[in-house]
């Protein structure tokens, strides 16, 4: 395996710039993942390291030699194109082997077969070896392009949305056997997605990527819970994380967010800016609850009042938006707490301050607290 990384790369296509400065590197035997939305820049990215883009500016380098100008198939580098790229004159078999069939990786036809075999039982599709590739679901000819990358051994894998096809069962399924596959392996492998839950389950360590730009990089725990700033606190988490505008005000002493309407008003322990700066409240649904009878409040927790807007009951949970002012706040609660309410409800919920975000709209939304 191989450590790759990315330094200082722009890639423009035209007046477009499809990747700006992006910086990173892949460790070697690290799970990588870069998360975007469509049109970031991940498979950009992808192609830019695989050596099919050339970068307008920066470098590439493989184990710390730089490989910018290298042709493709010197670099020893594995993708998946998210486009399948199979070949149609040739059954399953045929597909996975043709890389291990090539002069440069060539392999016994025993080996050959057996590597093709323990690929292909992971996936799942074993079953499948003699079918042509014409005859295969959309989620069939996708296993079949990631088992063409994964029978062969590669200095890293670039993997571009290799899952996206798939139902849910089988793409949670999948996560679990990608994660086993690379943890025996040891392999160095940069995958790109848009699918958070992907990111988070799978990664060593995750990199958002937004219109070209490298937001934040770090643990999945870090990018949940110290997103440098809104672009990455969307990123995460369904409901989405609540951003709330409005400004900082002191109160005796104590800085606090007070929402544009001053509906909500919420002391933030650990603020480090200045009474008077405009401000987004981020708080995520899962950190907010509702108060059910009239018993004591835990002195770690607020409490303020709301009203009732939308309820979806989702089996044990149940979300429900509420409104608080102008403000529309999401929360998941059990589906026993939010039972018995309705639409126009008046409620209270409660909310521990500790884990409110702070982020200043007029600093690129960069985050000052949590």
């Amino acid at each position: 395996m191989a450590a790759l990384e990315l330094a200082g790369i722009r890639k423009t296509y035209g007046r477009t710039v499809a990747l700006d400065e992006a910086t990173f590197d892949v460790r070697d035997g690290e799970f990588f993942c870069l998360l975007g939305p469509s049109g970031a820049g991940k498979t950009t990215t992808l192609k830019v390291a695989a050596g099919l883009a050339e970068p307008s500016v920066g470098v590439v380098r493989l184990d710390g030699v730089d490989v910018t100008d290298v042709e493709p198939t010197r670099r020893d580098l594995a993708m998946c194109f998210e486009s399948y790229a199979l070949y149609p004159q040739h059954n399953v078999f045929d597909n996975l082997a043709f890389p291990l069939r090539s002069p440069r990786r060539r392999m016994p036809a025993e080996r050959t077969r057996q590597r093709i075999l323990d690929i292909t039982t992971l996936l799942g599709i074993d079953h499948l070896l003699d079918r042509p590739v014409t005859q295969l679901s959309n989620g069939q000819r996708q296993r079949v392009a990631l088992g063409r990358v994964l029978v062969r051994p590669a200095s890293a894998y670039l993997l571009d949305e290799p899952l996206s096809h798939l139902d849910a069962r089988l793409r949670a399924s999948m996560r679990a056997e990608l994660k086993a596959i690379s943890g025996e392996d040891g392999t160095t492998t940069l995958y790109v997605t848009h699918d958070y839950v992907e990111a988070l389950s799978l990664a060593d360590r995750i990199g958002v990527l937004d219109a070209g730009r490298i937001r934040q990089i770090g643990t999945p725990r870090e990018v949940w819970s110290e997103p440098a700033d809104t672009v990455v606190a969307r990123s995460f988490g369904k409901p989405a994380i609540n951003l709330v505008d409005g400004a900082i005000a002191a109160a005796g002493g104590v800085l606090t967010f007070v929402s544009t309407d001053g509906a909500l008003r919420l002391p933030v322990p650990g603020l480090r800016t200045s009474p008077g700066v405009r401000a987004q409240l981020g708080i995520r649904p899962r950190d907010l609850g509702l108060l059910r009878g009239a018993g004591d409040l835990p002195s770690s927790l607020v409490c303020f009042d709301a009203a009732i807007y939308v309820l979806e009951h989702l089996g044990r949970q149940t979300e429900v938006t509420v409104r608080v002012g102008a403000a529309l706040l999401s929360l998941v609660v059990p589906r026993e707490v939010a039972d018995g309410h309705v639409l126009d409800d008046k409620v209270v919920v409660t909310f521990d301050p500790a884990a409110a975000h702070v982020f200043l709209p007029d600093d690129g939304g960069r985050r000052v607290v949590r």
